[in-house]
């Protein structure tokens, strides 16, 4: 209820999906999310799918694009921690490795992409 006064209250119009996922594990949470964007994907045909950061949703938009043949393009591309005990690093380097174009935030970043041998696609906005 909050999210939508929030809609209403900025002006925002309200998205026209909404997953309805929720809290649950990372991996159930990122099945549920692939899920629905597959199918909001198949249904739309959009020309590619964006993902941002870190988060569960990134890995799970880069997935359900990659496995049904939809350019991915990360946003904040190439960041890294090293750091696999934490789940948004694992979401980080898989979504980079999947991804169509990767813009990244710094050329540290576009770095971090070379020395994994990402360098098709790498763009330092």
């Amino acid at each position: 209820m909050i999210i939508f006064f929030l809609f209403s209250e900025l002006d925002i119009p309200r998205p026209d999906y909404n997953l309805g996922v929720g809290s649950d594990t990372h991996s159930r949470q990122t099945t549920k999310m692939m899920i629905g964007i597959e199918d909001i994907a198949l249904k739309e045909k959009p020309d590619f799918i964006l993902i941002y950061g870190d988060t569960n949703f990134t890995i799970a938009g880069a997935l359900a694009g990659a496995k049904i043949h939809i350019p991915v393009i990360h946003i904040e591309a190439g960041l890294r921690s090293y750091d696999r005990e934490i789940p948004g690093e694992i979401n980080r380097v898989v979504s980079d490795s999947i991804s169509t174009i990767l813009f990244c935030p710094t050329e540290t970043a576009v770095n971090n992409l070379k020395k994994e041998g990402i360098t098709n696609g790498v763009y330092n906005v």
